[in-house]
């Protein structure tokens, strides 16, 4: 058999089969071979050699219409025409030349035509030669035309059959390619129809148990109601009857006993009425409460109707990635309702459902105005909450750090609270992070590079880190590892701190400007780190060699990021978008747009289900993590009712924080401004 080769074949000696032996050229053929190879090799030089004296010294291109010089150069008639308008020399070998010297070369014009011809005959197509030949005035019989034309007719017809055979199959692979995805689209969309119709089935199931359960409380109750109406009359009777039968003179307390018993069926029947207003109050209060729920309900569907499609979409993801997983009731969340038979796609999704309308908008229960009368500079970089939530913090550019209470600033109505403690600092600051086990612990990161750890009880600085050479922008406690904290800078470095230890224990040395370190909520172990290089590093401190997994998506400077939960990382930049992140399965999982951020820090804060940001339209927006536009926002006002039109456009939000998985968050902007707002219906 014969190999088959795709690339390049080796050259191989050939051996004559000994069935027929070749014979060997004679000595006279073999040297007529050679010298007829040479002369062709030596022809195809020679022409190759013409076709460079063929070239104008001029344009370098073939010579037209040649003339000679008195020198005895040849150039185009128009290349040396216009050589001589400027200069009165021969462009090869500098003599004296003018126009008057110039002569048609008509022996080089007739081998050019020649030496063109036979280019074209080497390089034409069949088709251009028997044009060439028909326009020579070549003679051809009318039975030769027939036959020709009759060989281009079936060519003409083999070609377009061949054409419409590869339109055809281009057509076919088209329709085929079609045909696989609809059917591919069908056959989700049965799936998720058949998705659809169990879930209503188990839905209708729950509610009618529900509606049963209802039905079985109010019968209970409304016999609770009779029985108790009715037992309050019937110990007059007792007592009539007990009098009776104990009374020594029968006749002498007769008339007693029956006064006293009409006066109790008196009164038995104004209890009874008077039970039957109560009862008549209580059904126009339930009324009341119904219409409310109503109200309510009604409010929930037209939030429902206003997101449909990203709710539809975040059931239909949900209930195919779940789809063969039991709902276990133990691990839903307690706003569900376990029932046997859910899936656990759709008790996630009722989670997200609930409490994604469980909020429409966000109301102001407290302000207070941290600004510095004498200074300009009001802006809060940073505010959180302590370990129990009792307290915050704030800082800016004003340096200081002030310390609130937070039952305070809610209840006391005041123009001016006060802080409980306050602490100067030498520099601005960018951010503050709280000790998630040491309670009077807080560090802080400032403008000069500085990271500072505080006592709060003492007001005094406990360690302070001088080795960023830039502005720090970034710090953060580790909430497993209580005397561990990270800090990033301007400086290209992520390091990493022991409040037991004077230096930095690991240094991480980055290619950009580092905007934001966060340590995962789970594990000292791992960091994420947001930089300028529009990426978020997500390190494992015990190999800092190179990064577990650099996430890639945002356009700009990555300015925030933050854990929802162990797995779940969500970031903001300077390209107007928040990112979700899973950083288990190092995937992006979201992509959130509404707010405006394109070149200040606008703050970034996180619950278990929703997150929160600022924009540099002075609004504060929140959005739900399973949805990608915003649930509700909340406009900023300036107290300066007067300037408030020419003001507005230059303030920010600056700074958010939730009260951990509550509704209430604080929130702060560029104007020095602190409001305490929490989700309502």
């Amino acid at each position: 058999m014969e190999e088959v080769s795709t690339g390049a074949v080796v050259p191989a000696v050939v051996k004559p089969s000994p069935e027929t032996p070749k014979r060997s050229p004679s000595p006279a053929a073999a040297a007529a071979a050679a010298l007829s190879r040479a002369e062709k090799e030596a022809g195809v030089e020679r022409w190759d050699e013409l076709d460079k004296d063929f070239l104008c010294p001029i344009c370098m291109q073939m010579i037209k219409d040649a003339f000679l010089t008195a020198c005895g150069h040849s150039f185009c008639y128009m290349c040396i025409v216009t050589h001589l308008r400027h200069k009165s020399d021969c462009p090869c070998c500098s003599q004296p030349l003018t126009i008057h010297n110039l002569f048609p070369n008509f022996l080089l014009d007739k081998l050019l035509k020649k030496a063109s011809a036979q280019q074209i005959s080497k390089t034409a197509s069949p088709v251009e030669h028997l044009r060439h030949s028909l326009q020579q005035g070549c003679e051809v019989s009318i039975k030769e035309l027939d036959t020709l034309l009759l060989l281009l007719t079936e060519k003409k017809r083999k070609m377009e059959q061949e054409e419409a055979e590869r339109n055809m199959q281009i057509l076919m692979t088209f329709l085929h390619c079609l045909r696989k995805q609809k059917v591919d689209e069908l056959n989700e969309v049965q799936t998720d129809l058949q998705f659809i119709k169990e879930d209503v089935t188990a839905v209708e199931r729950h509610r009618m148990e529900l509606y049963r359960a209802r039905d079985r409380y109010s019968v209970k109750l409304r016999m609770l109601g009779d029985d108790s109406s009715v037992r309050k009359p019937w110990p007059s009777s007792i007592d009539k009857n007990t009098s009776e039968l104990s009374s020594g003179s029968l006749n002498a307390r007769k008339g007693l006993a029956t006064w006293n018993l009409q006066n109790k069926k008196v009164d038995g029947k104004s209890q009874v009425i008077s039970h039957g207003l109560q009862r008549k109050d209580a059904l126009s209060g339930s009324d009341s409460q119904f219409i409310n729920q109503s109200s309510s309900s009604v409010a929930r569907k037209k939030r429902v109707h206003a997101q449909f499609n990203d709710l539809q979409e975040c059931y239909l993801q949900k209930r195919r990635q779940l789809a063969n997983k039991p709902h276990n009731q133990q691990e839903k969340d307690k706003n569900i309702i376990p029932r046997e038979g859910y899936n656990a796609g759709l008790a996630d999704f009722q989670s997200v459902l609930s409490t994604f309308t469980q909020y429409s908008r966000l109301r102001v229960i407290a302000e207070l105005r941290n600004g510095d009368l004498f200074h300009s500079a009001n802006i809060v970089s940073s505010i959180e909450f302590d370990r129990d939530d009792e307290l915050f913090a704030t800082a800016g550019v004003s340096r200081c750090i002030k310390v609130f209470d937070f039952s305070t600033v809610v209840n006391e109505p005041a123009n001016m609270h006060y802080p409980v403690v306050e602490m100067s600092t030498r520099s601005k600051l960018s951010c503050l992070s709280w000790n998630n086990f040491d309670k009077n612990y807080i560090a802080s990161s400032d403008y000069e590079g500085i990271v500072t750890v505080w006592d709060v009880n003492t007001r005094q600085s406990v360690m302070e880190y001088e080795e960023h050479e830039k502005r720090a922008w970034s710090v953060d406690f580790s909430r497993t590892a209580p005397s561990m904290l990270v800090s990033g800078s301007d400086d290209y470095k992520v390091k990493v701190w022991c409040t037991k230890h004077e230096a930095s224990v690991i240094n991480i040395d980055m290619k950009a400007n580092i905007c934001c370190v966060k340590y995962n909520p789970g594990s000292s172990d791992y960091i994420a780190v947001g930089s300028a290089d529009h990426q978020i590093h997500y390190y494992d401190l015990r190999n800092i060699s190179h990064p577990v997994h650099v996430f890639s998506g945002h356009r700009k400077a990555v300015s925030y990021v933050k854990f929802l939960s162990n797995n779940e990382l969500a970031s903001a930049s300077t390209d107007s978008t928040l990112r979700l992140w899973d950083v288990k399965e190092n995937l992006p999982v979201r992509t959130f747009r509404g707010h405006t951020n394109e070149k200040n820090f606008v703050g970034l804060t996180v619950n278990s289900e929703y997150i929160a940001c600022g924009s540099e339209t002075n609004e504060v927006f929140v959005y739900h993590k399973e949805i990608s536009r915003p649930v509700t926002r909340h406009r900023f006002g300036s107290p300066d009712l007067d300037d408030a039109d020419d003001d507005m456009a230059s303030y920010f939000i600056s700074a958010v924080c939730w009260k951990s998985d509550s509704p209430t968050m604080l929130t702060a902007n560029s104007q020095g401004t602190i409001k305490v707002l929490v989700l309502v219906a």
